[in-house]
This record gives C-alpha cells, sequence and structure tokens, in this order.
C-alpha cells in the first residue's frame, strides 16, 4: 500500500488589539482562525475529514477548546488533544503528517491562541475578566515526562524562562570571544534587523521599527530584567492572537477541488525530546539532540539543490536563534526571521512556532518554488524541532525523532551537594528589579567536574559582572554564596 501523501490546505491567522471589550477571550480567537482555515480551503466539507483536533496548552483555563469548536462547527468526530509546555508544537506537525502518511486519520486541525492582552486589559480597565467555563476533557492530555528545571535553579532563578536563557547568553558570549559590549551591541544590532521586520507584518503586535541603541540601553520603557537582556530581548507574549492549519491527505484535497495554489506540503522535520535541566547540560551552547536534527535537515537541505529563503529562527530569546543559526547551513545573509521575531511580532505562550509556520506557507503559495525552514524550541532551550516546507511535491515526507541518540550523548553531569568550595563558571546573570540590580546567578563548574548554583548580593560583584567577563572565571564559594 502506497503512502499517503499530506498536504497544509488551510491557514487562518487571528490578532487584535483594542480596549477590553474589543478583544475576544482566547477561544474566541482560536474560533475565529478556526472559521478563517476552513474558508481559506475553498471547501466546507473540509470539517468531514478532520479526524483530529490538537491544540498546545496557553494560559487560558479551558479544559478542552478543541472539542468546543468541533461540536459548534461540525467535526464533533475528532479526537482532541491539550498539549502542555514542553510539548514541541513542530511535534504537533510531525505526529498529524505521519498518521497521515500512514492512513491512520484522514486530516487535522491543529490551532492555538492567545488572549493575554484581554486579560492585561482587565487589570488596567478594573474589569471583570472571565474566560467560557469548558468542564469536558480532551481524549488526550499530553505533558512531558521531565522537569524544565533542577531543584537549585527553580530556587535561585524561579519559573521565568528568562533567567535561564541569559545565563545561556553569557555561555554563548564567551564562546564568541564577543567583550561584553561586542555582544550587547551584536544582539541589539540583530534586533533592530528583527523589529525593522515586523514593522512591515500586517499580523506583528509591535510594529514599531527600534533603534540598536533603543534595544541595548535600559530605560523605564525598556527595563532590564536578567542581564544581558532587557525588556526588548524577551519574547512578548500579552498579546491577542490565534492561528490555525489544516492538514489532509493530498487523495481527499483533490476530491474537494482545493486549488493546487492553496497547498503546502511538509518535506521534512526532525525534532529531539532529550530533556535535562540547564544545570545538568554537558555544553550550554549546543546540544546533541540539536545538532543531531540540525544535521538531518542540513542532509535534507543539500538534497534539494537550493537552500531555503523563507526562515523564522524561534526568537524567545537572542541565544536561541544564535544556538539553531550555529547548526544550520544557511545563508547568513537571509533574514532570520519572517514575522519580526517573537518580542516584536508577538509570541504567544505556546504557539508562536504554529504562527511562524502559517505565515511562512502563505509566503510560499505567492512563490512555491522556494523552501520554508522553521525551527521550534520548548522549555529552557531544552527541545529543539525543525520543519521544511514546499509549494510542490519535492518528495516523500520524511521524519527524525533523534531524542534515543541524543541520550546516549548528551548524559547529565552530576550536581555537587556541598555547600562550599572552589570552581569556575560557567555561565551567569544578573537579575533585577526594575532598575536595580537585585542578584547575581552563577552556575559553576567544581573542581571535581559536579554543577552548582551559587549566588551573590553584593554590589560591587552586581556591577562587575556587568562590566567584566565572569565566564572562565575562578571562583569560591560558603554555603552557596559567592566568596568576593
Amino acid at each position: 500500500m502506497s503512502k499517503k501523501i499530506p498536504v497544509v490546505v488551510g491557514l487562518g491567522i487571528i490578532q487584535q488589539h483594542g480596549a477590553y471589550d474589543e478583544l475576544d477571550e482566547a477561544l474566541i480567537l482560536m474560533e475565529e482562525a478556526t472559521l478563517s482555515a476552513i474558508e481559506d480551503c475553498g471547501n466546507p466539507k473540509i470539517t468531514d475529514y478532520i479526524d483530529i483536533i490538537d491544540i498546545p496548552k496557553g494560559f487560558w483555563a479551558y479544559r478542552d477548546p478543541g472539542k468546543w469548536i468541533g461540536e459548534k462547527h461540525g467535526f464533533q468526530h475528532a479526537k482532541t488533544s491539550v498539549n502542555k509546555i514542553g510539548v514541541l508544537q513542530q511535534h504537533l506537525i510531525n505526529s498529524a503528517a505521519l498518521r497521515i502518511q500512514n492512513g491512520e486519520i484522514r486530516g487535522g486541525l491543529i490551532l492555538g491562541g492567545e488572549s493575554r492582552a484581554k486579560m492585561i486589559a482587565a487589570l488596567k480597565e478594573k474589569k471583570d475578566f472571565k474566560e467560557l467555563e469548558l468542564n469536558t476533557n480532551p481524549d488526550m492530555y499530553v505533558k512531558a515526562k521531565d522537569d524544565l528545571y533542577g531543584p537549585q535553579e527553580a530556587e535561585t532563578l524561579g519559573l521565568m524562562a528568562v533567567g535561564y536563557y541569559a545565563v545561556l547568553e553569557s555561555a554563548m558570549r564567551f564562546h564568541k570571544q564577543h567583550s561584553l559590549k561586542e555582544h550587547e551591541d551584536y544582539l541589539s544590532n540583530m534586533y533592530a534587523d528583527f523589529s525593522q521586520i515586523a514593522s512591515k507584518n500586517p499580523h506583528a503586535w509591535n510594529q514599531k521599527e527600534y533603534k540598536p541603541k533603543e534595544i541595548s540601553e535600559p530605560s523605564p520603557k525598556n527595563k532590564p530584567i536578567a542581564y544581558p537582556y532587557n525588556k526588548l530581548h524577551n519574547t512578548s507574549w500579552n498579546v491577542n492572537q490565534a492561528s490555525a492549519m489544516i492538514i489532509i491527505d493530498e487523495e481527499i484535497a483533490d476530491k474537494l477541488r482545493i486549488p493546487q495554489n492553496k497547498r503546502s506540503y511538509p518535506l521534512a522535520s526532525s525534532e529531539t525530546n532529550h530533556m535535562l535541566a540547564l544545570i545538568e547540560r554537558p555544553n550550554f551552547v549546543s546540544s546533541a539532540g540539536l545538532e543531531l536534527s540540525a544535521a538531518y535537515i542540513n542532509k535534507k537541505i543539500s538534497n534539494y539543490g537550493k537552500p531555503p529563503s523563507i526562515i523564522d529562527l524561534y526568537s524567545c530569546f537572542p541565544v536561541a536563534i544564535q544556538q539553531c543559526e550555529n547548526v544550520l547551513e544557511i545563508d547568513p545573509s537571509i533574514p532570520k526571521t519572517i514575522t519580526g521575531g517573537m518580542p516584536f511580532a508577538g509570541g504567544p505562550l505556546n504557539n508562536y512556532m504554529l504562527h511562524a509556520t502559517v505565515q511562512a506557507l502563505v509566503l510560499l503559495r505567492q512563490d512555491p518554488d522556494n523552501i520554508a525552514l522553521i525551527t521550534g524550541i520548548s522549555g529552557m532551550m531544552t527541545k529543539q524541532a525543525f520543519g521544511l516546507w514546499s509549494g510542490h511535491k519535492l518528495d516523500e515526507f520524511s521524519h527524525l525523532d533523534t531524542t534515543k541518540e541524543a541520550e546516549k550523548t548528551d548524559l547529565p553531569k552530576d550536581i555537587s551537594t556541598s555547600e562550599s568550595g572552589d570552581g569556575h563558571v560557567i555561565g551567569y546573570t544578573v537579575l533585577f528589579d526594575q532598575l536595580d540590580a537585585e542578584k547575581a546567578v552563577i552556575y559553576i563548574e567544581d573542581l571535581q567536574g559536579k554543577r552548582k548554583v551559587v549566588t551573590s548580593n553584593e554590589t560591587d560583584i552586581l556591577k562587575n559582572m556587568r562590566e567584566e567577563e565572569w565566564v572562565g572565571k575562578a571562583i569560591k564559594y560558603k554555603d552557596s554564596v559567592l566568596v568576593s
């Protein structure tokens, strides 16, 4: 039996700005994106062939938005899933494509959305924000099997991602042999370019074009959060956005007479689901899973004889872009984003990659001879994924999961339980409260090769860490506090 051909035939993307009463909750945004994708197909009977509805979990509290949307719009037989943070968005696309290819399902709807802007507006306008209560459970509730944090890290950095990525950024800076000033300039120039792209993207949340200095210099509107990151280095998730895609068996697309210019083909994908807490990782600038997954995609690109000209590298924080860029064989002259990136285009929680993919496929429709490359990240740079797309059937969809191979290579480092000792710095950040430096969080490797997180509140140290490079320095600690 020959394999089926998965093809995306419907795309929907929604964005709302305005006051509280002008904004919808996430459920309605996702519904609107779904209806837009159905309309985009050009044949409302597409709903008869949707067998799964997969949704990445956002800030919202609904148990099963997919079931509500499906029952309301005529595809109530579809099996639903809600996928928590830690489950790659690309994984949902990969899974749907593979199941279609193997004849397990006829088609699927993948969608997500966020209404943080409405929540924020409710606080500002002193309105009572209430979501529609949905008490039906999904057919599957999927969560990552491992924790995102180690106990030491969670205690010192908390649960917000920015501190962890800032630590990774310091390691990347050291790896590139940049001075602190050189790296600050590098980041601000890169993000100024991103903001320029966002300014021309009608779906971007923030369409202001920023100068490098506006990004690099802390200010009341660009507060320092975790050195070297200011607010404008961070993903912007207080948005009202939603996106959706419909992927089906091409035979059904033919049956429904969906035009060729509405079709986009997944060519290849790869992913790694090897989870290690940051403190356990052998390497702070890359990972085996990332390198193996990228190698697979690089090989596929070389087979097609032309590089991707539509690229969007996941941009929750600058270091995520750099890690992916370092392992991909892509033309450095091609912009690293089509949206403007998560700080400017907007990064709805757990759904940006779907947004970027939808926008990439819109561009492919305009020039189907192109190839699109989208990357995804989950957790604290924990998992990585790549997706290749074309407007034509270039070959059979293929997929590689590098998790098992990565597990053999990236073995977790031992954690030190010693309260005092010596070591060298492998990464660090300075956390801020408003405009004031509050605490340094320092990852070290001790003389036995074990890992430890220590802190410091000393004003002089906090200042020096923003003036001189500390990665690579030999240090002493007592009671888990840096000894000056």
